[in-house]
């Protein structure tokens, strides 16, 4: 894939479905998510000091292993974000948000 070429999250999930659903299903939820939180302290450390280039691959990584519990939980991601944020903000529908900033929208 060359560095211009979009992908969809469909897309992305079933490349991440295709290299590692084997040792994900093997690992499971639990040891997924361990792997998750790592990577969500890395993101952490590269956001407060790390390059661009750092920042961009934690967040990636980030991405790759929720989406992998995704997979092994049977989770369309696609589906799931059209459901939940296709109509607007959960909690007030608007699609630029008006939910007040003590909210969680």
């Amino acid at each position: 894939m060359s560095e211009d070429t979009q992908i969809s999250f469909s897309e992305f999930q079933s490349l991440i479905r295709t290299m590692y659903m084997e040792k994900d299903v093997e690992r499971g939820i639990d040891g997924t998510f361990m792997w998750l939180m790592e990577e969500v302290g890395e993101l952490a450390a590269a956001l407060r000091s790390g390059s661009e280039d750092d920042k961009s691959e934690e967040f990636a990584d980030v991405l790759a292993w929720l989406t992998t519990i995704a997979n092994v939980a049977g989770i369309d991601l696609n589906d799931a974000i059209r459901r939940k944020y296709g109509d607007g903000c959960p909690g007030c529908r608007q699609y630029v948000c008006q939910c007040s900033n003590s909210e969680k929208p």
